[in-house]
């Protein structure tokens, strides 16, 4: 067996070390940690402390540069050497404008009957130059969205050489960082609840990209090979509509896949055989599962459930985990919050301590490792609505809401708002942020800012 083959195949850990090397030696001291998928490295949503990060901007302040994007698209974005990607989808008919804020009545139980473009967006990181642009799919689309939604909701992910693009309902799209299509699979459309739409984005781990479509018809998980888009297996899953992201874990016992749903947490091994389940989520799960220093954190708060629960699980489960109605802990389960977690926003790690954005403008804090209360909810001042994930680095955490203002919260016991970074009127904020170097990437509904220190 040789080197390349290897390196090609099996060891997306080494491909990912070569590419970082090379990285290295083209930049020299400034060279940027690639942000390759949703949330960044480890789903954590957390930058590298010392790196010169902004912690001030405006439409014009800080702003290295600033690029208007066609289309609607909340999906993040994702870098991989000097290239940015993003995604977007066009509707070249009339398009209904979202409205800002939570509301019930966003539901759209017919597609639209016009033709839209699924686009793919390479941009210069130093300069906002678009390099290339890909149209990989055009038509009218088979299913509905809310209306606050995108049918280009879901992130992209990227190993360094190969970008993959997930369009719910539709299909997932393999590219090679200069634009071309190397290979697609396409996704039945399925009815999700009150027509939503999708929104998990898929994930990669060593040469396979996973994928969860949980809806109303036909759940699964899905693997498919990352070099050809081959199915290495389906596994089918007894769950209804929900929006989170996958996440691969790998721990002290073993690399488990982890997909939080409504009826259960649920992890499997690489073979998509079942290792454990967790039931007591909330009645609509969004957030994404990640882990720091050994502890896997789980979400799920939709704001009209009394039950909703914020957990930290240690590695090596098996069999049902859940706890009793009274219970916070037990052998798997470090802690648990039963009315800690929020709706939209996935928590943030950063410093040893668990933040919470709620998506009415609370704001909670707890110790990560005990689950002990910090400080309870604490009301952002004329923070109104949120659904991006919070971010954190160089001792503050920073929340988005969806007026395009950055709250910055100083890290720490105390709740403290340092100050607030203010848009332009359209630049609705519902996308979550990238983090690359001292670079802040920030996409609204109108454009994408790259946000360096001056």
């Amino acid at each position: 067996m040789t080197l390349k083959y290897l390196v090609r195949h099996r060891c997306s850990w080494l491909r990912g070390l070569i590419f970082a090397v090379v990285l290295f030696v083209t930049h020299g001291v400034s060279a940027q940690v690639p942000w390759p998928q949703f949330r960044g490295p480890g789903g954590r949503g957390v930058g590298m402390d010392g790196a010169n990060l902004p912690q001030r901007w405006s439409a014009t302040e800080n702003v290295a540069w600033q690029r208007d994007l066609p289309g609607r698209g909340w999906s993040s974005p994702v870098v991989a050497g000097n290239k940015v990607f993003v995604t977007s989808v066009i509707n070249t008919g009339e398009s209904e404008e979202p409205k800002k804020g939570l509301y019930f009545g966003g539901e759209r139980l017919k597609p639209p009957e016009s033709i839209h473009q699924w686009m793919v967006y390479a941009l210069n990181l130093e300069t906002g130059e678009v390099l290339w642009e890909r149209k990989v799919h055009e038509g009218i689309p088979e299913s509905t969205i809310h209306i606050k939604s995108s049918f280009a909701a879901e992130t992209p992910v990227t190993d360094g050489q190969r970008l993959y693009c997930c369009f719910g309902n539709l299909g997932i799209f393999a590219l090679d960082l200069d634009g071309n299509e190397l290979w697609t699979y396409r996704l039945e459309p399925k009815k999700t609840r009150f027509g939503w739409g999708a929104a998990a984005s898929p994930v990669l781990h060593s040469g396979r990209l996973y994928f969860v479509s949980d809806n109303e018809e036909d759940s699964y998980l899905l693997s498919l090979d990352a070099i050809s888009g081959e199915v290495v297996w389906r596994t089918p899953r007894d769950e209804k509509s929900n929006w989170s992201t996958p996440y691969v874990w790998d721990n002290s016992a073993r690399t488990e896949i982890v997909t939080a749903g409504t009826g259960m947490v649920r992890s499997y091994d690489l073979d998509g055989q079942l290792l454990w389940t967790l039931q007591g989520m909330s009645m609509i799960t969004i957030a994404t599962p990640y882990a720091v220093d050994g502890l896997l954190y789980v979400s799920s708060g939709y704001v009209m459930d009394w039950q909703r629960p914020l957990y930290a699980i240690k590695p090596g489960a098996s069999g049902d985990i859940s706890l009793q109605d009274d219970q916070t802990s037990s052998d798997f389960i470090s802690w648990c919050q039963k009315k800690g977690a929020p709706y939209n926003p996935t928590t943030v790690v950063y410093d040893g301590r668990l933040y919470v954005l709620h998506d009415r403008g609370l704001f909670a804090c707890y110790n990560a490792r005990d689950g002990g209360e910090i400080y309870g909810a604490k009301r952002i001042p004329d923070g109104r609505a949120f659904t991006s994930s919070p971010w954190a680095y160089d001792g503050s955490i920073f929340c988005l809401n969806e007026d395009g203002v950055t709250f910055v919260i100083r890290a720490g016991d105390e709740f403290v708002v340092s100050h607030k970074n203010v848009l332009r009127d359209d630049d609705m904020g519902m996308a979550t942020p990238a983090i690359v170097g001292n670079r802040l990437l920030l996409r609204t509904a109108a454009r994408l800012y790259c946000i360096e220190e001056r």
